[in-house]
């Protein structure tokens, strides 16, 4: 008798997909910001609201603090918190370093597609299948036509980047394990708070304040990053890896880079070209080999039945 297959929920995968649509729909949104309010300012009030948030609306959830539940929100946050600053390093420039294009930026942050399966491998010594594999290179491909643009050449704020893109890597394996044994709301919750004071932080030692204060638009930014950016959309990130594989979860996430180059050509300056639709073209082909793996090829049937023969 063979035993009915358990089907695989899609409820997950459609919150990371929520999720970086939103983030995607946020960059140019951060980028106005960037320009009025000085970066470890604005992700130290972004931060802090987001915890807040959490923290209020779900209050009940505090009687499950434990020790395992306060390690890893400190871990996931200061994660986090390394890629943030790393990537808005690249992109702005840090002393010396020349920072790199945006879109130089969001390729070379994608690199965490790659290095995930890898990651895993090294630490916990699970090896990646094929499929993973060859998912995370298409998807890096398929970002670099839709960011890229004849952009060529390595400036500090590439690697600076690619440091960020390391960090990405690490957070979206680390979630994966510490929500196996802990709350995901009171892990994000943490790692909200360990963000927001990492990023005070970083305000008392640059002293960088609003000289003028913070004008209405710009307070408009900050709740919408605050409330759907970093609670709503980092809440689904978290719970849609709780029950998704890191690496499957790496290329779907990577899905931030095209639906920001999305929302910059319906409300911004950018212009579609052909590189871009093939972008998109190869980033959904990577989506639909990392979650199916060709299960649905009927070649993989005819094989089967060869072997129950």
């Amino acid at each position: 008798m063979t035993q009915a297959k358990t089907k695989t929920p899609i409820w997950p995968q459609l919150l990371m997909v929520c999720a970086t649509l939103i983030w995607g729909s946020s960059f140019l949104l951060m980028s106005q910001a960037v320009d009025n309010i000085p970066v470890f300012y604005l992700l130290a009030v972004r931060f802090s609201l987001g915890a807040g948030l959490l923290a209020v609306v779900f209050w009940k959830k505090w009687r499950r603090l434990d020790r395992a539940t306060l390690k890893g929100g400190a871990v996931l946050g200061l994660l986090m918190e390394g890629a943030y600053i790393f990537q808005t390093y690249g992109l702005n420039g840090l002393g010396a370093w020349q920072g790199t294009t945006p879109g130089k930026n969001a390729f070379f942050t994608a690199v965490y597609c790659i290095l995930v399966p890898f990651f895993i491998w090294l630490l916990f010594h699970k090896r990646p299948d094929v499929y993973n594999v060859a998912a995370a290179f298409l998807c890096v491909a398929g970002i670099g036509l839709v960011s890229l643009s004849g952009e060529f050449g390595l400036v500090g704020g590439d690697l600076l980047t690619i440091l960020g893109g390391v960090m990405f890597a690490l957070h979206i394996i680390m979630v994966s394990r510490y929500t196996e044994r802990s709350d995901v709301i009171l892990l994000t919750t943490l790692q909200f708070a360990t963000m927001a004071a990492l990023s005070w932080l970083g305000v008392l030692l640059t002293g960088e304040v609003p000289a003028q204060g913070i004008a209405w638009a710009d307070w408009a930014r900050i709740v919408y990053l605050a409330v759907f950016s970093t609670a709503l959309a980092m809440l689904f990130q978290n719970i849609g890896q709780a029950h998704t594989p890191p690496a499957a979860a790496a290329v779907l996430l990577s899905l931030e880079a095209p639906f920001g180059v999305l929302f910059s050509v319906l409300f911004g300056d950018e212009r579609p070209t052909a590189a871009m639709y093939c972008g998109f073209g190869l980033i959904f082909c990577a989506i639909i080999l990392s979650e199916t793996k060709l299960s649905f090829l009927p070649r993989k049937k005819f094989f089967q039945k060869g072997v129950d023969k």
